[in-house]
Order: C-alpha cells, then structure tokens, then sequence
C-alpha cells in the first residue's frame, strides 16, 4: 500500500522542480523497466501482483506491491501499466576532449518532449552515444520523454550546458548544421567524428550559434522545385541527416 506521502512524492515526479528535488525520475511499463533497470540505480520498484508473480525473479530487487487503483494514481499514462521504476538520475560529466573524437548530436532548444525521446532513440540506432543540450531544451527525464526513448535512454548520455561554450571547443571545420539554406546534405563532405547540431522545432538554430558551424547542410526535397512542405520535423531531419553520416562511414 502506499502512502499518502509516497503518493505525493512519486506525483511530483512528473514536474521538472520536483524531479530536481527528489533526484529522481520514473519509468513505467514492463518493457520500459526492463531495458532500463541496468543502467540506473533503483530507488523504488511498484508493481502489482500480477506483474509479481510473472516476472519479479528476473530482477534483483523485490518490489512494493500495489494495488491497480493506486498505481492509476501516480501513473503518468493514460493507461496505467503493472510496473513502474523510480530511479535516481545519474549525474554525467561533460569530457569534451572524449567527444571530440566521436560523432555528437547538439540540441539548440529543442522543446517537444516527442521530439527529444525520438531523437535519442534514433541517436541509439544510429550509435551515437552522447547528446549536448541547450539549456532550454526539454529534460530528458519528463515521463513523455522517457516513454519515447523507448529505453534508449539507458545507452545514450546527455548533457545540459550552453552551447556556444560547447561548439567553440570543437573544431569548426567538423560542426554541421542543418539549414533552409545550406548545401545539398548528399553532396557535401562529411567526416565521421563531429557535432551535428539541430535546431529549435519553430526557429531553427540560433544565430548566435552560427559562427561555431562550420558546415551549413541542407536536405533537399524531392523533386527539386516541387511546392512542397516548408520544413520537416526535428526529430525527422536528425534521422536523415544522422543516416547520411553513418552511411559514408560504411562505403567509405
């Protein structure tokens, strides 16, 4: 049974001042918790007893059990699953020298929660193993975010900071960023280590960042001079843009 303070807690893990404050973040679903339960200390396991009796011995921990009416309670799902984790969050140091040797995706505010767990999703199928974010962008650890990582968050790493610091430590010549009015994306010459940077879903990358970029791409539409839509999606371009990258590395 839990609480009314647990209830209370566990609620206030939705807001981002009440993750700050507890240093936790929840993660819901069996499949969620599964693919996550590795690579984050637990700090609570709910589940109820079903989920119990068909899968707790996989994991080393026993869980609080709780009945499907309080799980509704602190749920952040419209339909509330069996089991729910409370984990802490990690704290990640920024080596910049590392990702300097690494192809990085970096984040200029980017704020749809739908958006940034799509993109670390697809930074994980991609093998790209460490995000920077702006400030401003959208937390990692808000439960949509969680949920559309699809437990890509347990491989990818994330790190907060401005980013006119970060970019102007990296060597320009290997900073890409994709604009309306760059290069053709399949024409340009890519390199494998870098930084790709994406801009905010409605302004796209900030001019004060577009000094650092050294390489202004594009990703044309088909066919060229067809009326067509005026952009696409953030989370849509990364995925292109990170499949062109990935892609020269293998015919190379």
């Amino acid at each position: 049974m839990l609480s009314k303070n647990q209830i209370k807690r566990i609620q206030s893990l939705a807001r981002k001042k009440g993750r700050r404050d507890e240093g936790c973040f929840i993660a819901e679903g069996h499949k969620l918790v599964e693919d996550t339960w590795a690579a984050f200390e637990c700090d609570t396991l709910l589940a109820t007893r079903r989920w119990i009796d068909a899968h707790a011995r996989a994991f080393d921990r026993p869980a609080q059990e709780v009945t499907e009416q309080e799980m509704a309670k602190v749920s952040q799902l419209t339909t509330p699953t069996d089991v729910m984790a409370i984990y802490r969050i990690p704290r990640y140091r920024l080596d910049v020298e590392a990702l300097r040797q690494e192809l990085v995706l970096a984040l200029d505010t980017v704020q749809d929660p739908g958006n940034l767990g799509t993109i670390v999703r697809l930074a994980d199928w991609f093998g790209i193993r460490h995000i920077v974010c702006s400030p401003e962008t959208a937390d990692l650890y808000n439960p949509k975010v969680v949920q559309a990582t699809m437990g890509a968050l347990a491989r990818v790493r994330l790190y907060y900071t401005p980013l006119a610091d970060f970019l102007g430590s990296m060597d320009r010549t290997t900073v890409y960023g994709t604009f309306l009015d760059g290069v053709d994306l399949y024409r340009s010459t890519l390199t494998p280590r870098g930084v790709i940077v994406m801009g905010n879903e409605g302004n796209g990358i900030s001019p004060e960042l577009e000094p650092y970029i050294g390489s202004r791409l594009y990703i044309p539409s088909y066919p060229a001079g067809q009326p067509t839509s005026e952009s696409l999606n953030v989370a849509m371009a990364a995925a292109i843009t990170c499949a062109e990258f990935r892609r020269r590395q293998i015919v190379s």
